[in-house]
């Protein structure tokens, strides 16, 4: 007889990790570098850097190719990481969990 399998039901999941949260944990004080010395590499301004650590800025297609360039890893990991906390956030709102809809 095989056992069911139990899945945590989909309302109740922890949000995804935001992109700018594994950026600060995994590679900025893991390589003990500076938002101010990545942005420098990307060749954007600090203040991008700081956006998406903070989670204020989306990580974008073209965030996303100068991450990869500059960590050694690929754009599809840093859209991945965006879009499954958009999606999280966007189900919540349409179940009524999240902001309000504007109309």
């Amino acid at each position: 007889m095989k056992r069911a399998e139990i899945r945590p039901h989909p309302h109740r999941l922890p949000p995804p990790t935001p992109p700018g949260e594994v950026l600060e944990e995994e590679w900025l004080k893991a390589k003990g570098m500076s938002q101010t010395a990545l942005a420098q590499k990307m060749g954007v301004h600090v203040q991008v850097v700081n956006g998406m650590v903070q989670g204020r800025r989306a990580v974008t297609a073209k965030t996303a190719l100068l991450l990869a360039r500059v960590l050694d890893t690929t754009p599809q990991f840093w859209l991945n990481l965006q879009n499954a906390c958009d999606l999280w956030e966007a189900q919540r709102e349409l179940t009524g969990k999240g902001k309000t809809a504007t109309r």
